[in-house]
């Protein structure tokens, strides 16, 4: 009998005994542009959502249950909720008060148990841009800046998987996958940030959770030339070791082991709460797209580079690019790559994932091979495009070399050399195998 059929028999069970459903938590976390809060249950019940005006409030009705939760404890700072109460109605519902300071637009849904969560009730109160008192945090607004006669920069799209309620993978000691993969992608971003000619955006810049769906909306809504997301793996067998980099895959998995993660992956929906309404209708519509480009083509080029340089960093848990349906690489015009750092469900691998110099270290190989792809092939109209086509040459750092030796040997100025290759400093930190840039004299 599976679980879902007992869990049915317990929800009848307690219905016909008179027993009610507990809240036996609520959490609450603040995204830029929504507030979403979830009622942990312990049955499925139904629920009622009330907006009222005169003073502000937003009424939620769970039928049949009781609160085994301190409301107090709820962090609402930053958020468009002042207060938070609780009491009964008609005897045997629990009703949740919110009073607000500001406009909202309530959603609420019902998430049923699975393998990863128990049943759930998810209420998102999304901000109105309009009207005093809005809370809604300024939009990231990433445009394809314009340079030196509209010559853009390249926009690269950082996405840290899970987030929120969806800790992603946990690892020895209660190390979430969540935490670690943010911390590498703002390292990514700010590397990527100090480049002339590259705009980093981040898809999620704090605890919070972003469907699949969407992850991929804010990087193509932004423009972006490249979408990475960053994970940190898992495995039933805490042996399994290795960093890898995937691509999407319309066909089938590569691997046993890259099936179970795009498996794994894209369940993440199930936990990070998304309702059924954000299906992805236009699937099949969008494998036909990326079997008619070259997106998937690029992918797995520019995932090769970037797999090369993290060998430089971590053990590979395969030394190719592996492919497999990963529903967050599903967009039919952004060439999109997943990076798994390292495996957190290994202790050692695990220890490494929560340090800072991992962190840092793991974010300079990405780094490195998205420069690199995009230096050696940059998209029309970018800056980089434009300084490759006047300079025309491009150098590969060798043993020795040193960046007022390159400058001498092609006769530029030193200045120039850092100035066109995002180089501050005294150039300490070029590395053998960089490419540069070299500048027209």
């Amino acid at each position: 009998m599976g679980k879902t059929w007992i869990g049915a028999i317990l929800a009848l069970l307690a219905s016909a005994s008179g027993w009610a459903v507990e809240v036996h938590d609520v959490r609450l976390w603040r995204a830029p542009d929504n507030t979403r809060i979830v009622f942990d249950l312990t049955g499925p019940t139904e629920h009622k959502l009330i907006v009222l005006d005169n003073p502000r409030r937003i009424v939620v009705d769970i039928e049949n249950a009781s609160l085994k939760s301190d409301l107090g404890q709820l962090q609402l700072e930053k958020t468009p909720i002042s207060r938070v109460r609780s009491g009964v109605r008609e005897g045997d519902d629990l009703r949740i008060v919110l009073d607000l300071s500001a406009q909202v637009d309530p959603r609420s849904f019902a998430l049923t148990a699975n393998e990863q969560a128990g049943d759930r009730l998810v209420l998102d109160l999304y901000d109105k841009q309009s009207g005093a008192g809005s809370t809604a945090a300024a939009p990231t607004s990433v445009k394809k800046s314009v340079k030196q006669s509209a010559k853009r920069d390249i926009i690269i799209a950082i996405d840290a998987g899970h987030g929120g309620e969806d800790p992603g993978a946990i690892g020895p000691k209660r190390r979430r996958e969540k935490v670690v993969v943010l911390a590498i992608a703002k390292e990514l971003n700010a590397l990527l940030k100090a480049d002339k000619g590259f705009q980093p955006t981040l898809i999620r810049t704090g605890d919070y959770y972003v469907s699949l769906k969407g992850r991929r909306d804010l990087a193509r809504k932004r423009q972006a030339d490249l979408f990475v997301s960053i994970h940190a793996d898992a495995f039933k067998r805490k042996e399994a070791h290795g960093a890898s980099v995937y691509a999407l895959s319309t066909r089938g998995a590569t691997s046993t082991a890259a099936g179970y993660l795009a498996q794994r992956e894209n369940a993440a929906d199930l936990v990070g709460g998304v309702s059924l309404s954000d299906k992805d209708d236009v699937l099949a519509g969008v494998l036909a797209d990326l079997s008619m480009t070259s997106t998937l083509d690029t992918s797995l080029k520019l995932g090769s580079v970037v797999l090369g340089k993290v060998d430089g960093v971590a053990k590979l848990h395969k030394k190719q690019v592996e492919q497999a349906g990963f529903a967050v690489l599903k967009s039919p015009d952004i060439p999109s790559i997943l990076v798994e750092t390292g495996f957190i469900s290994n202790p050692e691998e695990s220890r490494k994932l929560v340090s800072s110099s991992y962190q840092k270290k793991m974010a300079r190989a990405i780094h490195a091979g998205i420069k690199d792809w995009f230096l050696a092939h940059p998209p029309s109209g970018t800056l980089i495009a434009w300084q490759k086509q006047q300079g025309g040459r491009q150098y590969t750092i060798a043993r020795g070399d040193t960046l007022s030796g390159i400058a001498q040997r092609f006769r530029v100025p030193l200045a120039d050399l850092k100035s066109y290759n995002s180089i501050s400093g005294n150039g300490s930190s070029i590395r053998i195998g960089q490419k540069l840039l070299i500048p027209t004299t």
